[in-house]
């Protein structure tokens, strides 16, 4: 339903697709080297990474991750299948294993491919959520470079407001919403609300990401708009953006309000129950097992509100079909051509009319920021 019908199904001059991701832990012996791998330079004591980890011993010192892009590897794959795309796909993460240059560079080395090109599973633009695995890329480039071993690694354009990404959302809302109406009887805009949620960021990455587009926080609000226009009925309740999965010091502003927080406010005024979105998430990692499942739950039943968390776009046809998309329009924007950009009603694709970034978008503020200069491109105007 949603693919686009390209003449070309070509994803040259790539030689092969990546996936990457964060990389989460797989047994209690992985979760304080993952835990240090994640906050390497951040000079955090053992002390309190263990403390974090708690959420992982949880769940079996295994996080869900790793299981969840292993299933959305898989439904790419078909999805290329059945396009007839036999680029190769493979899958890399920042934190842990499979670490991303030891993947692209096994590939290189056995099959001599030297392009690649990434999906990374984070929608919206900000240091963390895109710059940040383009620095990835950037030293994965140079460590491979110093082995002798040459290699190009671009990837597609953030998709908050590519229409796959934003029907399989508008998917998990209406379930949601007709899951929580069969909860409670019938939706009241009064009673019940919807609690879009996204990871918060320091509210300095906020501005960063806000120098050439809307940034991180309005590109949430932006698609919120959009699926919030194409509810009905009694479907049409209340809705807002909250956060969870703050950290660092807690004298650095970042954005509000938190999940727990806001519940609390939502029921003084007389709210009974919420509709919670995992809108900044593609899949139920971490972030959403316990900070949503487990703590926002907790506070839900504290608060003798009923809570029900819609789910995640995960490996929804929609979705997987709306990544296949932009692998082709990028590689067709490689080559030279104009191929269409989808976006949601009243949206546009970011950038110069291409998958590439400004050299100093959505700069970080710990130092230096480092980026491959082949796939960035002037500011959008």
């Amino acid at each position: 339903m949603w693919k686009i019908l390209m003449g070309n199904m070509s994803v040259a001059p790539f030689d092969a697709i990546l996936l990457m991701s964060f990389g989460g832990p797989e047994k209690p012996a992985d979760v304080l080297p993952f835990l240090q791998n994640v906050t390497r330079g951040r000079e955090i004591p053992d002390e309190r990474l263990e403390e974090v980890g708690e959420h992982y011993y949880m769940f079996g010192g295994k996080s869900p991750i790793n299981e969840q892009n292993q299933a959305l590897l898989r439904a790419l794959q078909d999805e290329f299948a059945s396009r007839g795309i036999d680029a190769p796909l493979l899958w890399g993460n920042r934190n842990w294993e499979p670490y991303l240059a030891e993947v692209v560079g096994n590939h290189a080395r056995m099959h001599g491919s030297r392009r690649f090109l990434a999906i990374d599973t984070s929608a919206y633009s900000s240091y963390s959520s895109c710059r940040q695995y383009r620095e990835d890329f950037a030293g994965a480039v140079a460590a491979l470079e110093a082995e002798g071993i040459e290699v190009m690694i671009d990837k597609v354009r953030q998709y908050y407001n590519h229409p796959g990404f934003a029907q399989a959302q508008l998917e998990c809302l209406r379930r949601g919403l007709a899951d929580l109406k069969r909860l409670v009887g019938s939706l009241n805009r009064s009673r019940h609300k919807i609690l879009f949620v996204t990871h918060s960021i320091p509210t300095a990455m906020q501005k960063s990401s806000e120098k050439f587009t809307a940034g991180y926080q309005g590109q949430h609000e932006e698609l919120m708009a959009w699926l919030s226009g194409e509810l009905h009925g009694d479907e049409q309740l209340d809705a807002e953006l909250v956060f969870c999965s703050r950290s660092g010091s807690a004298h650095t502003p970042w954005l509000e309000p938190d999940i727990n927080d806001r519940m609390r406010e939502l029921s003084e005024s007389g709210t009974e129950a919420v509709l919670v979105v995992p809108l900044g998430f593609v899949s139920d990692h971490m972030e959403v097992k316990f900070d949503l499942d487990t703590e926002a739950a907790q506070t839900a039943r504290e608060l003798g509100m009923a809570f029900l968390r819609a789910d995640s776009v995960g490996i929804l046809p929609a979705f997987v079909s709306g990544l296949v998309d932009l692998v082709l329009e990028r590689a067709a924007q490689v080559r030279g051509e104009h191929p269409e950009q989808r976006t949601i009603s009243g949206s546009k694709a970011l950038g110069p009319g291409s998958g590439a970034c400004s050299r100093n978008c959505c700069e970080g503020t710990r130092g230096k920021n480092t980026v491959p200069n082949w796939n960035l491109d002037k500011p959008a105007s």
